[in-house]
């Protein structure tokens, strides 16, 4: 029999909504082990912290004997977005969408259990569908039901075209949780209308329907918006342990105990009393960041990473001293033909993705020159290249550097 702090703790920690609660927790007190749905869009293969919430959460399941389902949605992600309106469903080859898994499979095992987890292709059943099993499927819904999403009805309503393919995708989605006869599937927030429609279609089918466990959406490093990779307010599960303790130092105070909540095993009452402190001002809220920050880096790294990678933040953040180890960079290597620019030398040393970025940073101000550790010189000028030396160190941001070499 489970306690009902462990009842507790796995419906009220890190929860935004359980659909329907009491059943998910009958369900729970049975002992049947539980087949818990997560699907994911092979388009991008990257999963940051905002993913980690839901994921913490099957792990604990797991760890009470229950099995993770992860669906992968090659068969959608070989289609995309015809519409041309969603960045997250470019059409893939096969080759892309079996790479993207790949990747995605290797982040989403640093937290979830891959002894206890079936792995299940979508193409298995979706490859099979003839003309006449997708208008079986779509006759089970009506237009008006499926414009009660959110997004759909507010571009019909602006009158911004809607393919046909889009109103099919909450709909192959539900599919399969009929499929792989889901008890309980798992998603942010932002999903609820696609979780319900596979409850839904589960009765239709005279399957007992899916409990709908909705996890809260993480805020972002700029304390704003949603955690995303296109808005550059992320932090990646493959970020080097500076940058990921780097990136949680950022974070702004109010979000200290949301990530302690969703993102660590902090025991609840130890949670209340960081939250205590942080509204009495009564700690300082940076040496409770660098409690978070060090912890979730030790989770994908280890305890020495993260130490060290706090020294470095020490180091070069707070006392503004150079890193122990400055990569090295030729200064011939960004030059073609005499042409010393500072943004191709910055995106030939890798301090820049690309031409576009370093343009940006130099705009910004963000590019400085150090040729001693107790000076340091702001780039503003593309031109500037043409005056670098051996030896000059480029500092880029608060975090990247690199050391210019003969």
């Amino acid at each position: 029999m489970l306690s009902q702090a462990v009842i507790d703790h796995i419906t009220q920690r890190g929860v935004k909504e359980i659909i329907s609660q009491d059943e998910f927790v009958t369900m729970l007190k049975s002992g049947k082990p539980l087949r818990l749905k997560m699907g994911f869009d092979p388009s991008r293969p990257d999963i940051h912290l905002g993913h980690v919430v839901g994921l913490r959460k099957l792990r604990q399941l797991q760890e009470l004997g229950h099995q993770v389902i992860l669906i992968v949605g090659d068969w959608t992600a070989q289609i995309g977005d015809p519409s041309g309106r969603s960045a997250t469903r470019p059409m893939l080859t096969h080759e892309e969408v079996v790479s993207n898994a790949e990747s995605y499979m290797r982040q989403f095992f640093k937290v979830v259990d891959r002894e206890r987890t079936k792995v299940e292709w979508q193409s298995q059943w979706f490859g099979k569908f003839s003309l006449a099993d997708v208008l079986r499927l779509t006759s089970k819904f009506t237009l008006a039901q499926l414009l009660e999403r959110d997004d759909f009805a507010k571009r019909f309503k602006e009158h911004h075209p809607i393919a046909i393919t889009e109103l099919l995708y909450p709909l192959l989605q539900a599919y399969d949780s009929v499929v792989i006869e889901s008890d309980v599937e798992f998603g942010g927030s932002d999903q609820m209308f696609n979780l319900l429609v596979g409850r839904e279609l589960q009765g239709m089918m005279g399957q007992k329907p899916q409990q709908c466990f909705l996890m809260p959406i993480l805020v972002g490093t700029d304390g704003v918006q949603k955690m995303s990779k296109s808005l550059g307010n992320y932090v990646a599960l493959e970020e080097e342990p500076n940058d990921m303790y780097g990136k949680l130092m950022s974070l702004p105070d109010e979000l200290i105990v949301p990530y302690f909540d969703y993102l660590t095993d902090m025991p609840d009452a130890e949670l209340g009393e960081v939250s205590q402190t942080l509204q009495a001002e009564s700690v300082n809220p940076m040496e409770l960041k660098k409690r978070l920050a060090r912890e979730i880096t030790a989770t994908f790294h280890d305890q020495q990473m993260a130490s060290e990678a706090q020294e470095n933040f020490e180091r070069v953040v707070q006392r503004r001293d150079l890193p122990h180890d400055i990569p090295e960079f030729q200064l011939r290597q960004s030059s073609g033909e005499d042409d010393r620019s500072l943004s191709r030398l910055l995106v030939s040393a890798g301090l820049a993705s690309s031409n576009g970025e370093a343009k940006r940073l130099i705009n910004q101000k963000a590019v400085q020159l150090i040729r001693h550790p107790e000076e340091a010189a702001t780039l503003d000028s593309d031109s500037a290249g043409a005056g670098l030396q051996p030896g000059d160190v480029i500092k880029v941001g608060r975090r990247r550097f690199v050391r210019l070499t003969d």
